[in-house]
């Protein structure tokens, strides 16, 4: 009889009846809910919060719901899990909407929450509602205030004048989203964007750069931490002091100090204060062309390894302090303020970027270090710049000095001449955390004319974003238009003060989100302390790869600040962390609505209910891989919990039943090889493989079924066993399933499958025989076989022999369980 036969002889399997039903029992009961058992071990399982764009897309389904599968396994496995959710729900997206709809950034944040609230329900998952934060909630940002101003009292918060890209037409800085095309230009007026110096806070979170370093004790991808070793991007060095013709010092940082006595020019950042100073009037047109020019390039722009060459000499000159020889001074956009000094020495004889700026502006090229392998070199005739390993040459006193000895011969020349030392730099720059933007967490602090810059009371927090503010066209923040809510009393003198306008970036509000989740009611401390001891630190963190070097980074410098004050333990904020790949649209290209290839969750759901759609997406694609969205490929899912649906309740009221040892022995095999492939998946994040997995048992069943197994014990072991391995990826029909068979509520609280190894072990195997390492035969053989049956078996082979000719067997090595290879 077909499968479509047997479903039409009982109940239809109905998501839209089952699920709804399911997800309002398990809330009503609470059933997820995650409180301190010391009787327990706890796990805190954390997948990253969304920000409530209005509807929750397939990606955040792809990396929820198997998370979600993952927590619910711990918890059969008699963890205490915490499961939480909440919301990042400061952000600019709100102001655009703001300005472009008419609507007030806090009315379209929530009435997204409310409609992302609600799509996160239909998933199934085991979130303890409980525990949901909002960031944008004046109850939240007041703590995100208060940890502002701890930074601030041990000196890790600080104002100073920073660049920004600034519309001169909108009159407003712009973020770096708002800044579109190659000429880029503001996106609202299409003016050409300039950079423009602004006071901004900072947190210096390159304090703890050497710390950020270590991963010693977590368990993070490879990726994240190559990513974010070289973001941080420690080198060592020295730092050298040379002097312009007006007595000025000019320090950079070079790897290389050892070559300074090639350095033949020097090379300015655009931004460089000097370069003004520098710049003799007969070249300051040409300057403050390039300067401009150049100040609205991206950094990437900038450094792009085939962007041609270009500079302005300014004029003026820079002693070497090695050699004191005058060297000409340039400006060139590939030399960034945010790295070193903003300033470098250049050798063009060793640095191929430094070559081809000196052969296209004719300047001297001088080599240092002569290579042991190479003929002498002459910078007259160099086709390009050559390694700096070997002897050091044309360097004055440091002649003949060998590579291995040269970098710390030059530093102590630096030393004993005053002029420079060793050094380390980085890469990393402080945490500019300034946002010009009305929708985001205030920063706490005010500007007294008489007592400088003095922080809010703690019993005066939060300070709450004023409601009634208008919006310009221009996107100009409007705390800095509003008439009266920067203006306040000086806390100190009680004179009149000025609220700082500026708000905060808002991965700041996400770098502690994890800790609010603890308690979100918490109003002494920011979350209750018995809770932060028993749960933090996270166990397991899931979330894009693509937050490496910010918010991943962000998180962990907060936690280890806190820790130095004593707010938070330990050294990590999170112990393990596993990343996601994407799912792409139907078209293979990323999802956008200008492409029309957004794949809608809801929609999905409405046809095919949440666990098939939970289910394709652990099934279609390796986890931390993604690929293109393929409707198609979902009925195979479909089919699959059809035929699960079918076999249980056609089998559910089977009379008692003896079968075979065979079909005993066939069932039980099957059930404990998918107990143990599916407990090491789930432990692995291996999720495609348990569906497939999953598959196998019950096309198992079924066969089991078309042979009269139904009401065996083996039979009624193994599809309980299947609805329990189901439960994680699929917890509404293994709910329904359960409960038709009468079994306890809920098996969300039933305990794991146990594995048998013995009832897992195959009766025969295949041996593949190799002849002088080519295949040759396969043969069946038992399971346990010892390695000399093995061999005499393989020596048998009437194909084996053909091959060998009646040669004898040099050796003939046997891999245990796997295969027997004879070399003759």
């Amino acid at each position: 009889m077909s499968e479509n036969n047997h479903e039409s002889m009982i109940e239809r399997y109905s998501p839209s009846e089952i699920e709804p039903k399911w997800q309002a029992r398990w809330e009503q009961d609470g059933l997820y809910k995650a409180d301190i058992d010391r009787t327990k071990e706890k796990f805190y399982f954390l997948t990253m919060l969304p920000y409530p764009s209005g509807d929750l897309h397939i990606g955040h389904w792809y990396v929820m719901t198997p998370s979600d599968a993952r927590a619910r396994f711990l918890r059969m496995n008699g963890k205490n899990v915490m499961f939480p959710i909440g919301f990042d729900s400061f952000g600019l997206p709100a102001e655009n909407a703001a300005i472009k709809r008419n609507i007030h950034p806090k009315e379209w944040t929530y009435a997204n929450i409310n409609n992302m609230r609600r799509q996160l329900r239909s998933m199934g998952a085991m979130f303890d509602w409980r525990r949901e934060a909002v960031s944008s909630d004046p109850e939240y940002y007041r703590w995100t205030q208060w940890f502002f101003k701890k930074l601030f009292e041990h000196g890790l918060a600080y104002k100073k004048q920073s660049p920004v890209d600034w519309c001169p037409n909108c009159n407003t800085t712009l973020a770096r989203e708002q800044v579109v095309g190659e000429n880029r230009h503001c996106e609202r007026c299409e003016t050409p964007v300039i950079k423009k110096d602004l006071d901004q806070w900072f947190f210096r979170i390159t304090n703890y750069a050497d710390e950020l370093l270590s991963f010693d004790g977590i368990d993070w991808p490879e990726r994240v931490q190559t990513l974010q070793t070289n973001w941080i991007g420690r080198s060592e060095g020295a730092r050298v002091v040379f002097t312009t013709e007006h007595g000025d010092d000019l320090e950079i940082f070079t790897t290389r100090p050892d070559t300074l006595w090639g350095a033949t020019f020097m090379v300015l950042a655009p931004e460089h204060p000097l370069v003004e100073k520098l710049t003799i009037p007969e070249q300051k047109d040409q300057v403050d062309t390039y300067v401009l020019e150049a100040v609205r390039q991206t950094d990437i722009e900038r450094e792009a390894a085939d962007k041609e060459k270009s500079g302005v000499f300014t004029g003026g000159y820079a002693i070497n302090p090695v050699n004191g020889e005058k060297i000409p001074v340039w400006v060139a956009d590939y030399v960034l303020m945010t790295y070193g000094t903003g300033a470098i020495m250049a050798v063009p004889a060793h640095d191929q970027r430094d070559f081809e700026f000196a052969r296209k502006f004719d300047l001297e090229i001088r080599p240092v270090i002569q290579p042991q392998d190479m003929e002498p070199l002459d910078g007259e005739t160099m086709e390009e710049s050559v390694p700096a390993h070997g002897m050091m040459i044309n360097s004055g006193p440091l002649d003949g000095t060998p590579a291995e000895k040269a970098f710390q011969a030059a530093v102590d020349f630096l030393k004993d001449r005053g002029t420079g030392d060793f050094a380390v730099n980085y890469r990393l720059r402080d945490w500019l955390i300034s946002r010009q933007r009305y929708w985001g967490a205030p920063i706490p602090m005010m500007h007294c004319p008489k007592c400088g810059i003095v922080p809010v009371p703690d019993e005066d927090l939060p300070v709450e974003l004023p409601e009634d503010v208008e919006w310009l066209p221009t996107g100009e923040s409007p705390l800095k238009l509003h008439p009266t809510w920067k203006n306040a009393a000086c806390p100190k003198c009680g004179g009149p003060a000025e609220r700082e306008t500026d708000t905060m970036d808002t991965f700041m509000c996400s770098s502690w989100y994890h800790l609010r989740y603890l308690d979100p009611n918490a109003s002494d401390w920011p979350w209750d302390k018995d809770e932060y001891d028993y749960w933090m630190p996270v166990d397991t963190y899931t979330g894009g790869v693509e937050h490496a070097t910010m918010h991943l980074i962000y998180t962990r410098f907060f936690h280890k600040a806190m820790r130095d004050m004593g707010i938070t333990k330990g050294d990590e904020p999170m112990i393990q962390l596993r990343n996601q790949g994407q799912i792409l649209g139907p078209d293979g290209q990323r999802m956008s609505k200008s492409r029309g290839n957004v794949v809608d969750p809801d929609v999905q759901v409405s046809n095919y209910g949440a666990d098939t759609v939970r289910a394709y997406l652990m099934f279609g694609y390796r986890w931390d891989e993604g690929g293109p969205w393929k409707t198609e490929n979902i009925q195979g899912v479909v089919r699959w919990l059809r035929r699960v649906w079918s076999i249980v309740l056609e089998t559910k009221d089977a009379a008692e039943n003896t079968i075979s040892k065979d079909l005993e022995r066939t069932i039980l095999r099957k059930l404990h090889q998918t107990i143990d492939q599916v407990t090491g998946n789930l432990q692995n994040f291996e999720f495609n493989t348990i569906i497939s997995a999953l598959m196998e048992l019950t096309n198992t069943l079924w066969d089991a079924k078309e042979q009269n197994a139904a009401g065996s014990s083996a039979f009624n072991s193994a599809v309980d066993g299947l609805l329990l391995l189901m439960a994680p990826a699929t917890p509404h029909i293994a709910e329904e399933l359960w409960e038709r068979l009468n079994k306890p509520y809920s098996i969300h609280l039933q305990a794991w499958p146990e594995f048998d190894k013995e009832l897992a072990k195959e009766d025969m195997i295949t041996l593949i025989v190799q002849v002088n390492g080519k295949l040759r035969d396969r043969i069946e053989v038992p399971a346990d076989i010892p390695d000399e049956d093995a061999r005499v078996k393989a020596l048998e082979s009437e194909i084996v022999q053909r091959f060998m000719e009646g040669r004898q067997p040099r050796k003939v090595i046997v891999v245990p369980g796997r295969l027997v290879n004879i070399v003759i």
